[in-house]
């Protein structure tokens, strides 16, 4: 989202974590703006079962763990390599001080913010009120069209598991497999060699 240059310039670092490393934990304080140059990055929490909760995906380019700086807290969920990764790190102040000598930045991380919010906005109103088949559509349609930016007419592979899909939409991963299965059925998916298409 910012610039590799842009972020070298101000002192940003690369740091390599392995699959399965933790970058941060749920709780510690914010100190790092963080950008992934490869590699994809989850957030999660976990409830008293020791269910995983998945907050977000994030792949090449995206930004992570934004809020806490903004606010001068602590992290509310957990960040770990999904993937060998290389993540920018820039120092808090430095990044803030990237944002004020460059507006049209610190619009874009704005920006970016408020498309998270209002994916947590729909997501919690799905999860709070409608069936699994219709959780898990709607988070597809959401990857389709928001995230991959496919043409919403065209058919579009579903790259995320069907475990993903299970800790994004707090279902079990049965209740997945299950609502796939009969929105086959119903025409709403394909399944071609176990891969999903909408």
């Amino acid at each position: 989202m910012i610039s590799e240059d842009l972020l070298i310039q101000f002192g940003a670092k690369i740091v390599n974590f392995d699959k399965g490393e933790i970058i941060f934990k749920e709780g510690d304080t914010s100190r790092y703006y963080y950008q992934i140059a490869n590699g994809a990055i989850k957030m999660n929490n976990f409830n008293d079962e020791g269910k995983e909760f998945i907050q977000g995906l994030f792949s090449d380019g995206d930004s992570f763990g934004e809020p806490p700086l903004f606010i001068t807290d602590s992290y509310p969920a957990n960040a770990v390599a999904f993937l060998l990764s290389k993540v920018f790190l820039l120092p808090k102040v430095s990044f803030m001080r990237l944002l004020i000598e460059n507006p049209a930045v610190h619009l874009q991380v704005t920006t970016n913010l408020a498309k998270r919010l209002y994916f947590k906005s729909i997501m919690a109103s799905e999860i709070s009120s409608q069936d699994p088949e219709h959780r898990v559509l709607k988070l597809i349609d959401y990857f389709k069209i928001k995230i991959d930016k496919s043409v919403s007419d065209q058919q579009y592979k579903v790259e995320i598991t069907r475990q993903q899909i299970a800790d994004l939409t707090g279902l079990r991963v049965e209740t997945v497999i299950r609502s796939i299965k009969s929105l086959e059925k119903k025409g709403e998916l394909t399944i071609i060699n176990r891969k999903v298409f909408r």
